[in-house]
């Protein structure tokens, strides 16, 4: 079906109560599971490539762009793409021309004051190309994600978005980005505060650490757009893993890339069900 974007899929989550999930992709295995992972969900998703995946790709966002949009013109669900984590100006002037529909530009490392200059720059850019535009307040990962301020203050999110300009806001409420295990406990009660006291979508950064009933909370409470990375490189890696140890001697990197390919498929949609994001 045509290419969506990411604004009309969260928009339109977040009018259902509930909420529309965004998987980060680095490889061509990646966004052919993320998108037959959704298929079999009958779930709506969001392909992003974060600058450090362009990074990955020698810098070049093109080849890994163009490949995911003519995957998601091809599925059978409504798919969009989104540029996650982008800290450079150039970058950011790519988006549009590459296909995004979206950005998340992200000067959360800066002070209160230079992250809102900075983003309220981005915003500007981004909307002259047409993008829709999400930023982070707050800590999200790292050992700063628990401690005393660094969740984001419902107070200081409001004027930030007024004062920015944003069309969504990353929020530290206690998930923590690259975590292996779903053990993180998230601040539910905070949630409900920003979810009150902002006018634009909440999204949810580091969900693969987040176990799927501390996701429903979060969904129920405001969250309407889901970020999901790690959990699928854990996937991929541990069926190249188990494949290669299972066949020592082999060479061809279709046999091993298909189980990982196949992983992921299968943890995109446990994610996708398991949370209830099928109907956005």
């Amino acid at each position: 079906m045509p290419l969506t974007t990411t604004g009309e899929l969260v928009t339109r989550a977040r009018a259902a109560r509930t909420a529309v999930a965004a998987f980060n992709i680095i490889t061509l295995e990646h966004v052919e599971a993320v998108v037959a992972g959704a298929e079999a969900a009958g779930a709506p998703v969001v392909l992003q490539v974060s600058e450090n995946a362009v990074r990955f790709r020698q810098g070049r966002v093109l080849p890994l762009a163009r490949a995911a949009a003519v995957a998601a013109e091809r599925a059978l669900v409504p798919v969009a793409l989104h540029l996650d984590h982008v800290q450079s100006d150039p970058l950011l002037g790519q988006a549009a021309d590459a296909g995004f529909s979206s950005v998340m530009y992200d000067a959360s490392r800066l002070p209160y004051e230079a992250n809102l200059a900075a983003t309220r720059a981005a915003a500007d850019r981004a909307h002259a190309q047409g993008l829709w535009i999400e930023a982070e307040l707050g800590e999200i990962g790292g050992k700063g994600a628990h401690v005393a301020g660094a969740r984001t203050d419902p107070d200081e999110a409001r004027a930030f978005v007024t004062e920015s300009g944003v069309d969504a806001l990353a929020v530290a409420v206690g998930s923590v980005h690259a975590m292996t295990a779903r053990t993180a406990a998230l601040d539910h009660r905070l949630i409900g505060r920003l979810g009150a006291a902002l006018d634009v979508p909440l999204v949810l950064h580091g969900s693969s650490g987040v176990p799927d009933h501390e996701l429903r909370a979060a969904v129920a409470g405001g969250v309407a757009k889901v970020n999901v990375g790690t959990a699928l490189n854990q996937a991929m890696t541990g069926a190249i893993r188990a494949y290669l140890e299972a066949h020592p001697d082999a060479v061809d990197a279709r046999r091993y890339l298909s189980a990982g390919r196949e992983a992921m498929a299968r943890a995109v949609e446990r994610i996708l069900v398991g949370v209830g994001l099928t109907r956005a």
